[in-house]
């Protein structure tokens, strides 16, 4: 007992206990700045319905906020005029979806692959969103064609399939509007022919036409008119797509 008596005290560690972590909460929003984006968005979103089927010359300002369930003066907090949020769509449209490209085939070596994976997701994107793909058919037959994204890219991938020996092309400008033109017109057929629901789907079957794998399709035979045999073509064209960010992301 003595013994236990005269044991000195273990001595007490001077390492802090673990401190379990506090939770941060995510700051919120505030509610004005949520409400100011959402109008925007809803703006915009008005804007390119309605300009996808008159222009945007054939649209008013009125018809953009009532179409929003916004109010006119509204329009003002967020666009200088018109123009302007029409200049925002055209960067929408043919810029970001350019840089998605971009990104999509930066590791693609092969000029012909490049155009291949453009062009089918183009036709997806074109299929996923009508309005979308509307717009970019009445823009991309515009003079914007050459001095924004879409058509800026068109012509760099096939001046590089040209200086890679890939492909055969007598006028480069003829080539880029046989591609270009060839697209535009894919995706009204997308629209009008191919898609589940098409309005006039009917007239496939009516004329012996098949809509199946018709992005894979529209590849393969842009890549013969610029110069490459029917059977790689259609190889390449088959090949499987490059994950978009959001795949990659969820795997």
């Amino acid at each position: 007992m003595a013994n236990s008596l005269n044991r000195p005290a273990p001595k007490r560690s001077t390492r802090a206990d673990p401190v379990s972590p506090v939770a941060v909460p995510e700051e919120r929003e505030p509610r004005g700045a949520r409400r100011k984006r959402e109008t925007r968005a809803r703006l915009l979103d008005a804007a390119l319905r309605l300009m996808a089927e008159k222009g945007m010359e054939g649209v008013a300002i009125n018809e953009i906020t009532e179409a929003a369930d916004t109010g006119y003066g509204s329009f003002y907090n967020h666009f200088e005029s018109k123009e302007a949020i029409y200049a925002t769509l055209v960067g929408n449209v043919f810029e970001e979806f350019a840089d998605m490209l971009d990104r999509l085939t930066g590791g693609l070596s092969d000029p012909a692959e490049v155009i291949a994976v453009s062009v089918r997701h183009t036709l997806m994107r074109a299929r996923r969103d009508p309005v979308w793909g509307r717009f970019l058919i009445r823009e991309g037959f515009s003079a914007h064609i050459l001095s924004r994204g879409l058509g800026q890219r068109l012509l760099r991938d096939i001046g590089n399939g040209i200086a890679a020996k890939r492909f055969v092309v007598a006028d480069p400008f003829i080539g880029f509007l046989s591609v270009g033109g060839t697209v535009l017109a894919a995706i009204a057929a997308e629209l009008n022919f191919v898609a589940p629901g098409a309005p006039a789907a009917d007239l496939l079957d009516e004329f012996g036409f098949s809509g199946e794998h018709f992005a894979e399709r529209t590849a393969a035979t842009l890549l013969q008119t610029l110069g490459l045999k029917r059977t790689e073509a259609e190889k390449i064209a088959m090949r499987a797509l490059p994950l978009v960010e959001a795949e990659v992301d969820a795997q």
